[in-house]
């Protein structure tokens, strides 16, 4: 094999030279996996993604098949994506951190523990996150505020934290996928032209059965779990009022926050301005915790613990901090930068042109977009960069076939914006994990919703169920 087989043409790079730096990238996180655990991807994910990005452009100035003007084209699509992430996740940490000493999640799980029956909790904290994020159009919003606060009144309850955060992810990304709030679900139907409404509707066909699988699957864990009784909880609620002031005056703070939010104001700002009102909440709902403003600014920049007396209560209060957050905007800047090389060296374009060259079904077609989908939220680490390469690229396939765009957009979304969460380096992945404090391959699993979606797509793609071809014979299943 000479050097021009094996690389390829410029800008035109070989299959075989564009899928080493993606194994080597795949391989490497397994085995960390597999020598650390989850935590692993934290402190050696960024290393590995660099390494990987390192690969794919020696190999790619070796062969002499990238362009300064690609690589400039790669980072700028991947940095305009990626970057506004970080400070939502500066925000988030902050938020986290006020809210907490403000007594917010403090406040909510006291009245959660009185109020949600146990039994039924994570079918109900699916069922609130879904409406929230129908409502907002954030699922990161979402899980940032009221899943912090379900995190806590399960793990009480006696329920493992995977689940808990299994449940709210699952309602999170169905409300958000549901919303014509959305800026995911603008972005796949825009991306390949199909009304917002339209996109919504046919949806359902998909993402509905797959949630009514998850609530059930969540009743049974509750009906099956061993779960503490309510004098277990007792002193923990002696101790949340003990040491903070318990009062529906703290719901003041997220009540605002979610008018801000149905006012479609910027999440930034949002969150922004949710921190600021834990901040003030701290002083005016909080005096008896006798903390300055060097202590809020150092709380807030390292982090927070109170000494309570009861080790349950002093874990659960305990928060990170924007240091807390660091390992996270580290990774996702080192998954913009595998991005940005895979996407200017020509490398993600020939990975993914491979899937589509022996398409002709309809079944195959949408399977390809789901595991070119899948594909995407792997070497771009990023949602909404997956949404727009994906829907380019498939879009004259479709057209070609008589497949309808929406069954497309639907695609995306049940493959791209529904298993982002999934990945543990992608943005959407790293930031939840961050959030709940639970690893995403320990959530995994029990993200039923985020699983079955992409394997619905197909299901419903292999039965044609309300799918419309312009050009009866051009796919058959």
């Amino acid at each position: 094999m000479n050097k021009q087989t094996f690389f390829g043409r410029r800008n035109q790079p070989s299959l075989t030279v564009s899928i080493i730096p993606f194994t080597f990238l795949i391989v490497s996180l397994i085995a960390i996996i597999i020598w650390q655990g989850a935590d692993g991807v934290f402190t050696l994910g960024p290393l590995t993604l660099l390494m990987s990005a390192a690969i794919a452009l020696g190999l790619s100035l070796w062969g002499g098949i990238a362009s300064v003007k690609g690589l400039h084209v790669g980072f700028r699509r991947s940095a305009m994506q990626i970057l506004p992430a970080v400070p939502i996740l500066i925000c988030i940490a902050i938020v986290a951190t006020t809210w907490m000493l403000s007594g917010v999640v403090p406040t909510l799980i006291a009245y959660g523990l009185h109020i949600l029956s146990p039994r039924m909790f994570l079918f109900i904290t699916c069922m609130v996150c879904s409406v929230i994020s129908v409502m907002t159009g954030s699922s990161w919003t979402t899980i940032a505020t009221i899943g912090v606060a379900f995190i806590g009144i399960g793990r009480v309850m006696g329920y493992s934290d995977p689940w808990i955060a299994g449940a709210i992810i699952s309602g999170a990304y169905f409300g958000d996928k549901v919303s014509p709030l959305s800026d995911t679900t603008v972005v796949a139907s825009s991306t390949v032209g199909v009304d917002l409404f339209d996109h919504i509707r046919y949806l359902m066909f998909t993402t509905v059965p797959a949630m009514a699988i998850a609530l059930l699957v969540y009743i049974g864990v509750g009906f099956f779990t061993s779960l503490n009784t309510s004098p277990e909880s007792a002193p923990l609620l002696d101790s949340l009022n003990e040491t903070f002031n318990i009062s529906p005056w703290t719901l003041v703070i997220p009540l605002v926050t979610m008018v801000m939010i149905l006012m479609r104001i910027p999440t930034f700002i949002v969150l922004l301005g949710a921190g600021a009102l834990g901040a003030i909440g701290i002083f005016v709902l909080q005096p008896q915790i006798g903390m300055g403003l060097r202590e809020l600014f150092s709380s807030i920049w390292s982090g927070s613990t109170l000494t309570t007396g009861n080790n349950a209560l002093d874990e659960l209060v305990s928060t990170g901090g924007i240091l807390g957050m660091l390992p996270t905007v580290f990774l996702v800047l080192s998954a913009m930068i595998f991005g940005a090389v895979m996407i200017g060296t020509g490398m993600l374009g020939k990975l993914t042109d491979s899937f589509t060259s022996r398409l002709s079904r309809r079944t195959s077609i949408v399977s390809a977009t789901v595991a070119s989908g899948l594909t995407m939220n792997c070497t771009t680490g990023d949602q909404y960069l997956s949404l727009i390469i994906t829907g380019n690229m498939y879009r004259s396939l479709y057209r070609c076939y008589g497949l309808e765009p929406r069954l497309l957009s639907r695609s995306m979304e049940d493959s791209i914006s529904v298993t982002s969460v999934l990945v543990p380096w992608n943005s959407c992945g790293l930031t939840q994990s961050s959030v709940l404090g639970v690893s995403t391959l320990a959530y995994f699993p029990c993200c039923i919703f985020n699983i079955l979606t992409p394997l619905m797509s197909i299901l419903v793609a292999r039965m044609g169920f309300r799918i419309y071809q312009s050009l009866p014979s051009a796919a058959r299943a």
